[in-house]
């Protein structure tokens, strides 16, 4: 049986302030399997029918959001000024504490995985777990095979900072598909231009197994199941 103070689940759940929350419990607005609850600190088991304000709760520990991140937004949770992932959310898949699982540029789009679970934004990130990232560039120039065979070694960057083995495949004129497994500030493009060549254009096409829809318009979002979640990391 899990147990969480009430006030956190209807806070977390609902995506309102813990302070709220408690008003709104201590009102009289939230019920468990049926009777009204006004203890904020009252543990409850996750498992019972929640109903808060009117709306029944389906509760989940953790969220995993996949969007297609459009160009112009920031990966980041919140900014005073500029609009980030997590403003994108659509309301019923908002809660407190998301954030983007690691960061694309600002103009790059593609895949991106908004979570409130930090051990699996770990598991996903860390250089150290090998899960490669999957992106499709359009460049300046075409791929050589020397280029092909220099990010299969790991290339240096120009500041020195050596980069793990990449696996580089031209797939059209200008065009190439890259998998990295790290993520350094702006590495695709310091890894191209190792070797000459400029990015016009970066979108991440997948994480692991997990592959982007090409139905999913920028923008767009959908909730994760466990077993998609799983397939993020079949392709290490």
């Amino acid at each position: 049986m899990a147990t969480e103070r009430f006030d956190k689940i209807i806070a977390n759940q609902f995506n309102i302030s813990r302070k709220d929350a408690r008003i709104a419990i201590r009102r009289g607005k939230g019920t468990v399997d049926g009777q009204t609850v006004r203890d904020p600190s009252l543990l409850v088991d996750t498992a019972s029918k929640i109903v808060f304000d009117g709306q029944a709760l389906e509760y989940k520990k953790f969220v995993y959001i996949l969007m297609n991140k459009p160009k112009g937004v920031l990966s980041a949770s919140e900014d005073k000024s500029r609009k980030t992932v997590v403003d994108l959310v659509p309301k019923q898949f908002k809660r407190n504490g998301l954030f983007p699982v690691g960061r694309l540029d600002k103009d790059t789009t593609g895949l991106l995985i908004i979570t409130d679970d930090g051990d699996f934004a770990h598991r996903a990130i860390a250089p150290n777990k090998n899960v490669y990232k999957t992106y499709e560039a359009t460049l300046d120039g075409a791929v050589t095979n020397e280029m092909v065979e220099a990010f299969s070694q790991g290339v240096i960057l120009a500041d020195g900072t050596a980069c793990k083995k990449a696996r580089l495949t031209p797939i059209a004129p200008n065009k190439a598909q890259i998998m990295i497994s790290e993520g350094k500030y702006h590495q695709i493009k310091r890894m191209f231009g190792t070797v000459g060549l400029g990015v016009n254009e970066l979108k991440r096409t997948a994480i692991g197994g997990l592959r982007l829809p090409g139905d999913l318009s920028e923008g767009e979002c959908f909730l994760l199941t466990e077993q998609e979640i799983d397939t993020i990391f079949t392709n290490c």
